[in-house]
């Protein structure tokens, strides 16, 4: 939502984008929360996640780009992080990252 505003904002301005969306699937949007939201820190999970996004792209490449969520889970569990596999999912999708499935003669 936020990107969205952002995009569009300097074209049609915050407030009449804010109006004119209404109801969310997360509720209302209002100027001021945008810019509150805008000048909020990131939270401890966002910044992890930009540290264990790199992690993951390194060792996914150091595989030849063929670990799934699985592999990926034990190899940063070997690399020494701790790290759930439903997180590992979640990175991997929002990466663009897959696995390859075998391949059958």
């Amino acid at each position: 939502m936020i990107a969205f505003i952002d995009e569009h904002r300097d074209q049609f301005g915050v407030e009449a984008i804010c109006r004119t969306l209404g109801a969310t699937e997360c509720g209302f949007i209002t100027s001021r929360a945008y810019r509150a939201a805008k000048r909020r820190p990131a939270s401890a999970r966002a910044l992890r996640d930009v540290l264990l996004l790199e992690e993951l792209k390194r060792i996914h490449a150091e595989n030849y780009s063929v670990y799934g969520v699985r592999k990926m889970h034990h190899a940063m569990a070997r690399a020494g992080w701790q790290v759930g596999r439903d997180q590992i999912a979640r990175l991997m999708k929002a990466a663009g990252l897959q696995g390859e499935s075998p391949r059958v003669c």
